[in-house]
């Protein structure tokens, strides 16, 4: 079994998404593909990848309901494909927005990040908050625990084993 195999077989939502992700190549797509580069010249000069990697990482991506292909047609050339991000593929918005902020503040290098998100109404750069629920903005210091949620798988705990 392969590791995206492993990790996806997982009850776990972290491994489920690191397995859908796996691949630094679909990491940037999903990026590109947000920015809104669609065709697939474009993403292939764009990433410097090979059309054979970049054909079947789209292919991946598709199946998994990430993107969606999209036929188009200039007057008077063949029928080509574009690649948009469906609900899913845009969720993970805040995925690659956590992995960004973590390389603005621990691999940027002297220089400072290379792209800085900013709000369009005001100017001001944008970070990543946690909320609850209930309205509560976590800070570095708050406490948060795990509790088994309704995915969780069923467990029993022993606590006697039984003779043989």
């Amino acid at each position: 079994m392969d590791a995206r195999t492993a990790a996806a077989s997982q009850v776990c939502s972290v491994a489920r998404t690191a397995a859908l992700l796996a691949d630094p190549w679909t990491v940037l797509l999903v990026r590109d593909l947000g920015r809104g580069v669609t065709r697939f010249g474009e993403l292939a000069r764009g990433l410097g990848v090979a059309r054979t990697v970049l054909s079947r990482r789209l292919s991946e991506l598709v199946g998994d309901g990430v993107v969606e292909r999209v036929d188009y047609r200039e007057p008077g050339a063949r029928t080509r494909a574009e690649y948009r991000l469906t609900r899913r593929g845009r969720d993970l918005g805040v995925v690659l927005a956590a992995l960004m902020d973590f390389g603005d503040r621990h691999l940027a290098g002297d220089a400072g990040p290379p792209v800085v998100r900013v709000h369009t109404g005001c100017g001001a750069p944008v970070r990543l908050v946690s909320v609850c629920t209930a309205g509560h903005r976590l800070r570095r210091t708050d406490d948060v625990h795990l509790e088994p949620g309704p995915g969780a798988p069923v467990t029993v705990t022993v606590t006697e084993q039984e003779p043989r």
